[in-house]
């Protein structure tokens, strides 16, 4: 996922610029594979209490004659009672696939439905929103497109009164979001954004995480960037998300975690984040990430990891553009105290979760790929120590940590001089005997900023059998190049 700098040594005059190309190679190389790897789920919303209630009726594949008696029950039946029992156990019967696919090629059965979803009675309208959700929850994308008569009167309902039908609708449509294009393509003109925005306001905690999943969904579409994103930037959902990601006591995790993933995949389009930027986006999630760093603190919660990971990603890509179109503006990241709560997430994952390990370096790189002022936070924090205890963890956060320890060492003489003498030496000399290609290749490029800046670090080097060591990767093509130049460095200082 994560490239490492390559390329040659090159003239004292070009390294820097070569460095920064490098880095914006790197960086859109890694938010492309995050595009291709967002994922989509579907989530199926059962009421347990309704569940164990109805637990004496055995769920059963229904056949079409089934089918049928349900629906004219349901339509038809003597009392409310009969007709609610008879949705109850067409519900129950499309939890089986084999009956979904029934129920679809049954002539008139999704119309019947969609009128008790209409109908004025609240208890059939539930009953049948119920099936729908049922049918949503298919992997099959002729049963998703089966219930698109429906998807217009769901859209309505989310301006309804009722907060858990309101809720059922949402996790509905998010499900039918991912399953098939057509039914997005049908969504659109019916309004779902404006929906949306309007559904956002709502004082309902359970609406507001059912909203985050059906928007994170419509978002993750492949045709998002191009036909969601734009209008969902030109509607008041960004300005809300950010509100509702905005740490202080009102701030509800599961909510937000929804939203954070949703404001991943808007930034991940690169459609506009600029607007982002300019809406407080970088110091809402910087004090998000505060905050979050706070509670690793005072918790052992397992489960921060899944806020933390969207607010990292969010920040890392954000400063890609920040670093590009608002230098020096208002809305540049510039709390140190980032540093400060990266290192607290750094030491509590290493334990915890080590996989949040590069989201977290990741960061870090970024924050100090463009700004001497980061640089020198980690230097006066004493930070290189603990970033160098991180290099055997796996290749992938070797790679990254020689990644932000370049960026110091680019800064010039005086940031080389924090970090040799010191551990570097004896740690650099084991990332360079490693089979990983882009592990060695980062520490040449480290090397190569120490000769440069620290001429004294040459003749260490040359102690410690440095020359036989790069000797093991002159062959190698994609390292011979570096390789040779920091030969010739080497023997004629």
């Amino acid at each position: 996922m994560w490239r490492g700098r390559q390329g040659r040594l090159r003239p004292v005059g070009c390294v820097v610029e070569e460095l920064r190309c490098r880095r914006r190679e790197r960086e859109a190389a890694l938010r492309k594979a995050r595009r291709e790897q967002q994922l989509v789920s579907k989530r199926l919303l059962r009421d347990d209490l309704l569940e164990e209630a109805e637990g004496e009726c055995v769920a059963m594949i229904l056949g079409e004659a089934e089918i049928q008696q349900f629906l004219q029950l349901a339509q038809r039946g003597t009392d409310e009672k009969q007709r609610e029992r008879a949705l109850v156990s067409l519900r129950r019967g499309l939890q089986h696939p084999q009956t979904q696919q029934t129920f679809i090629w049954l002539e008139g059965s999704m119309r019947t439905l969609v009128g008790l979803l209409t109908s004025n009675r609240a208890l059939l309208q539930l009953e049948a929103a119920r099936c729908l959700h049922e049918l949503s929850h298919s992997e099959q994308s002729a049963v998703a497109e089966a219930c698109l008569p429906a998807t217009s009167y769901l859209l309505t309902y989310l301006s309804g009164h009722s907060s858990d039908f309101i809720e059922l609708c949402l996790y509905t449509l998010g499900n039918l979001i991912v399953e098939s294009e057509a039914v997005r393509r049908r969504l659109l003109p019916q309004g779902i954004v404006p929906a949306l925005a309007a559904c956002i306001q709502s004082p309902h905690l359970t609406v507001l995480e059912a909203l985050g999943y059906a928007l994170s969904q419509l978002l993750q579409a492949k045709e998002a960037p191009e036909m969601i994103i734009p209008s969902v930037l030109g509607s008041t959902l960004p300005q809300h998300i950010l509100q509702l990601l905005q740490p202080g006591p009102k701030l509800n995790p599961g909510v937000a975690v929804e939203f954070a993933w949703c404001l991943h995949y808007i930034i991940c389009s690169q459609v506009n984040n600029a607007l982002l930027i300019s809406q407080g986006g970088l110091s809402t999630l910087g004090l998000l990430l505060l905050d979050v760093a706070g509670a690793v603190q005072r918790t052992e919660d397992a489960g921060l990891e899944l806020l933390v990971c969207p607010v990292l990603r969010c920040l890392s890509n954000l400063l890609t553009e920040a670093a590009v179109e608002v230098v020096g503006g208002p809305n540049q990241l510039e709390d140190e105290r980032v540093v400060v709560a990266l290192y607290i997430l750094l030491q509590f994952f290493v334990q915890k979760q080590p996989s949040l390990l590069p989201e977290c370096l990741w960061l870090l790189n970024n924050l100090t790929a463009n700004s001497p002022s980061f640089c020198t936070s980690l230097l006066s924090m004493d930070l290189i120590k603990p970033l160098l205890q991180l290099l055997p963890v796996s290749n992938v956060v070797s790679v990254l940590v020689l990644t932000v320890l370049c960026n110091v060492a680019e800064k010039g003489p005086a940031y080389c001089q924090h970090l040799w003498p010191g551990p570097l030496l004896p740690c650099l000399m084991g990332t360079l005997a490693s089979s990983d290609t882009e592990v060695v290749g980062q520490s040449l490029e480290l090397l190569h900023l120490l000769f440069l800046y620290r001429p004294e670090a040459v003749e260490a080097f040359l102690q410690h059998s440095g020359l036989q060591v790069l000797e093991k990767h002159q062959e190698e093509a994609q390292l011979q190049d570096r390789v040779h130049a920091l030969q010739k460095t080497a023997l004629h200082r």
